[in-house]
């Protein structure tokens, strides 16, 4: 039968601002994204049965209907009348949980995967606004690169590339609550201080690291830091380490420190697994699209 093997790409957030909040309940943000080395694998096979069929290597990921690679092909087989189904093979390598786009970019694959798989021909924009149905990220994971999301995370505007860096990225074994979050943010407990988007926009064009790295801000550290200072810490640990800049990314609990220096980025690796309060620690480093 016929399939295809793609990678789904993490995600990073160079910074995070919230501007607004719509009586839908949803927020207007301002947001650098940047795709990352580390990806879930994915092999999706059409298949004749009206069937979609999930296997993945973690046993506490749902394979039903609370799944968004299952959502993103039911979505399209309504719009598209699609007969027969799909068998996905997903190995996640993309902490769960993250703030690192695991899901979005998962049901992204599957929308391309099926774009092909079922001959649609529909263009990037096409899927980009069939995946806003699944989540706000999920158009962001159909362009990746590096690019500034702004309404709810749907309008996108690619950026100059980030500049090549190593990336440590390390994760508690603590979950945060996205809702959570932005519910603390919208009451007046906590006082907002803005990120400069704008300077890290700057920093792009120049094509300098360490102006992009000194600009970095994410308005929902306020609020998710409070609650888990171990995100904190690891931040401090990766600064004394040598990172340039360190950050918690969207929601938290994940945390990612910019290296220029790989044996720095190597020693701050070895430091953190040894330390013991990230659960998760990768080093990778950024993907940018050939244009």
């Amino acid at each position: 039968m016929e399939s295809v093997k793609l990678r789904a790409r993490a995600k990073i957030n160079l910074g995070l601002d919230v501007v607004g909040r719509r009586e839908n309940g949803y927020h207007d943000v301002r947001m650098i994204m940047q795709t990352v080395g580390i990806y879930d694998r994915l092999i999706v096979t059409k298949i004749p049965e009206n069937e979609v069929r999930i296997r993945t290597n973690l046993g506490f990921l749902p394979v039903n209907e609370n799944n968004l690679i299952y959502k993103a092909f039911k979505l399209m087989q309504e719009k598209y009348n699609l007969e027969g189904g799909i068998d996905v093979d997903l190995k996640k390598f993309i902490p769960v949980s993250a703030g690192m786009a695991g899901g979005s970019t998962d049901a992204a694959s599957t929308l391309f995967a099926i774009n092909k798989l079922f001959n649609l021909k529909l263009g990037m924009k096409q899927l980009m606004e069939l995946g806003v149905n699944l989540g706000a990220d999920v158009p962001y994971c159909i362009l990746r690169g590096t690019a500034l999301a702004e309404g709810i995370g749907e309008e996108l505007t690619s950026l100059k590339p980030m500049p090549n860096c190593h990336i440590v990225i390390a994760k508690p074994p603590i979950s945060v609550s996205t809702k959570l979050v932005y519910e603390k943010l919208d009451s007046d407990e906590v006082e907002i201080v803005h990120p400069d988007i704008d300077g890290i926009i700057e920093g792009l064009n120049k094509g300098d690291l360490y102006e992009v790295a000194s600009k970095m801000g994410n308005v929902l550290e306020q609020v998710t830091i409070p609650m888990y200072p171990v995100i904190d810490t690891i931040k401090q640990d990766m600064l004394e380490c040598g990172a340039i800049n360190a950050m918690m990314s969207g929601s938290g609990p994940t945390v990612f420190g910019l290296f220029e220096d790989e044996e720095r980025a190597l020693a701050c690796q070895a430091f953190l697994r040894e330390k013991k309060d990230a659960r998760h620690v990768y080093i990778t480093d950024v993907f940018n699209i050939v244009k």
